[in-house]
C-alpha cells in the first residue's frame, strides 16, 4: 500500500485531496515538522529536501507535491484533463508550483513567523502572492476549473494553497477576486476535499511555534560560520 508522508500544510494537504478524491488507498504516516521529525535519518531516506509530503509506492519514493501530484496521475490516469489541454495542465501546475507555492510560503513567513517585522520583504511577497491570484481570477473567468472542463491536479495543486488565503492576505481573503473565491468554494465543498478537512483530527500534532520549532522549520537560521 502507497505510504504518504503527511502533515496538516498546504503541500500534503493537495496529495492528500488527490488520494481522497481518486479513492487510492494509502497508509497516512504524520510527520510532525514543528518537532523536527522531517530531519530523522529514516525520513531523510525517503525526502533528503527534508520537508513534507512525501509518498513511498512499492519501493518507489516521490517528494514534492507536484511531483507527487504528476506521479500519481500517470498511475492512475486520473485529474490529468485530455491529451489536447495536456500542455495547459504543465504550465497551470508550475504557475502553481514555482508561483503561488513559494511567494505563499514566504509571505506566510515574514508576516508571521520572522523575529523581525521587514517591511519591504512582507510587501515584496504579499504583492506577488496578489499579483498571481489575480492571474488565476481572470483565467477562471467564465469557467470552472483551471484547465479545462473537468478536475485535474492544477485545481488540487492550488486549492492546498487558497485554502490559507485568509491567513496570507489577511481578513478580506478572497473578496477582490470572485471568481477565485467561486471556484475555491466548489472546490472545498467537494466531499472529498471535506474528508481531508478531517485527516488529522486524531493526530496530535505540536501547535506551539517555540524555539524547538523554529530550529526544526528553519535549521539554517541557526548555522554559525
Amino acid at each position: 500500500m502507497l505510504k504518504f508522508y503527511f502533515h496538516g500544510a498546504p503541500n500534503p494537504m493537495k496529495v492528500a485531496l488527490f488520494l481522497e478524491e481518486t479513492g487510492l488507498p494509502y497508509e497516512l504516516i504524520p510527520v510532525d515538522i514543528f518537532k523536527g521529525e522531517q530531519h530523522l535519518p529514516d525520513y531523510i531516506a525517503i525526502n533528503p529536501n527534508a520537508k513534507t509530503p512525501a509518498i513511498e509506492d512499492d519501493g518507489v519514493r516521490v517528494f514534492d507535491s507536484n511531483a507527487i501530484l504528476l506521479y500519481l496521475l500517470e498511475k492512475t490516469g486520473k485529474l490529468g484533463g485530455t491529451p489536447e489541454n495536456r500542455a495547459d495542465l504543465l504550465s497551470w501546475i508550475m504557475f502553481v508550483g514555482t508561483g503561488i507555492g513559494p511567494y505563499s510560503g514566504q509571505a506566510v513567513h515574514f508576516k508571521h513567523m520572522a523575529p523581525e517585522k521587514l517591511d519591504y520583504a512582507i510587501n515584496r511577497f504579499l504583492r506577488e502572492v496578489q499579483r498571481h491570484y489575480q492571474v488565476l481570477d481572470q483565467q477562471l473567468e467564465g469557467r470552472d476549473y483551471i484547465v479545462g472542463d473537468t478536475l485535474t491536479i492544477v485545481d488540487i495543486s492550488a486549492w492546498g494553497w487558497i485554502a490559507k488565503a485568509s491567513f496570507i492576505l489577511g481578513k478580506d481573503g478572497l473578496n477582490p477576486y470572485p471568481n477565485l473565491k467561486r471556484w475555491f468554494e466548489a472546490i472545498d465543498a467537494r466531499p472529498a476535499a471535506i474528508r481531508v478537512r478531517e485527516i488529522a483530527k486524531n493526530i496530535e500534532f505540536k501547535t506551539e511555534v517555540d524555539e524547538e520549532t523554529n530550529r526544526a522549520m528553519f535549521p539554517q537560521n541557526y548555522v554559525t560560520a
